[in-house]
């Protein structure tokens, strides 16, 4: 027999009720400290990235750390190619004004200051050549587990070929078409080679005018130059002779200023 209709609602009504306080329940069992530090956080959170959406402008807040030394060495290699520039108009000026002050006075300075600045390969020069061109082993056989420091042109590598050719008698010589002179210095910078002050990458070419037979003679009989012949052998990575009838060589441009080590004082200790 069905119950009345009257106790059928007191019990909805009853369960109802009991939801409510077991809800009541678990509202007062939530501490305040805690939700209010919630709220806090988020808070906090929310301010920190409009702050940084305002400062980022619809740019990147956080670029790559291989863009930042890109970057820095693109902007120092145009300051220094800046500057190369100011200390050839000033060594233009400095000539103009010496030779100006010699002729004057009927002095063979002028000559003997341009004996010494072809000596110091400060003017262009002309002749037969041998070229020798360097580059790293095709990306293909790094993937053959092959340690990466193999397959690519070290500094010392550049450094033999630039000796071989001294000692076979090089004139005068550039890499990557920089004229190399008594100061130049071969330095490696991650995956790149920097000559005075200005970065290059691969491949590299090392020429030298002089007597084509010595300087080919050198470079087959240096130890270090078949010692990188035989990585070209066994990984792949290039080695190439040339010859030039007439090649020019630029004089050199940019500073002359030495940069050496400097000796500890001696309240210095080592380290």
């Amino acid at each position: 027999m069905p119950e009345p209709t009257s106790t059928w609602g007191d019990r909805v009504v009853a369960a109802l009720l009991r939801g409510r306080e077991a809800s009541r329940r678990r509202r007062a069992g939530h501490r305040p400290i805690p939700r209010a530090l919630t709220a806090g956080v988020c808070a906090v959170a929310a301010f920190l990235v409009v702050v940084s959406a305002v400062n980022a402008r619809g740019s990147d807040l956080r670029p790559g750390r291989n863009t930042d030394l890109v970057s820095l060495v693109a902007d120092q290699s145009r300051q220094n190619a800046q500057l190369t520039r100011q200390v050839t108009d000033l060594r233009a000026q400095v000539d103009g004004l010496t030779d100006a002050e010699n002729a004057g006075a009927g002095s063979d300075l002028p000559q003997q200051l341009q004996a010494r600045e072809a000596a110091a390969g400060l003017t262009a020069v002309t002749g037969p050549a041998v070229s020798v061109t360097l580059d790293d082993a095709p990306s293909s056989v790094a993937a053959n587990g092959v340690d990466a420091d193999l397959l690519v042109v070290h500094q010392g590598d550049i450094q033999a070929v630039v000796n071989a050719l001294w000692s076979g008698g090089a004139e005068a010589m550039t890499i990557q078409g920089q004229r190399v002179i008594s100061t130049t210095g071969i330095k490696c910078v991650g995956n790149t080679v920097v000559l005075h002050g200005v970065p290059y990458a691969p491949p590299y070419v090392i020429s030298a005018l002089g007597d084509q037979n010595r300087l080919e003679n050198a470079l087959a009989t240096s130890p270090p130059v078949d010692i990188y012949r035989q990585y070209v052998a066994a990984y792949g990575l290039v080695y190439s002779e040339g010859r030039d009838a007439t090649a020019t060589f630029p004089a050199h441009v940019g500073s002359l200023d030495l940069q050496h080590a400097q000796p500890l004082t001696s309240s210095a200790s080592p380290r």
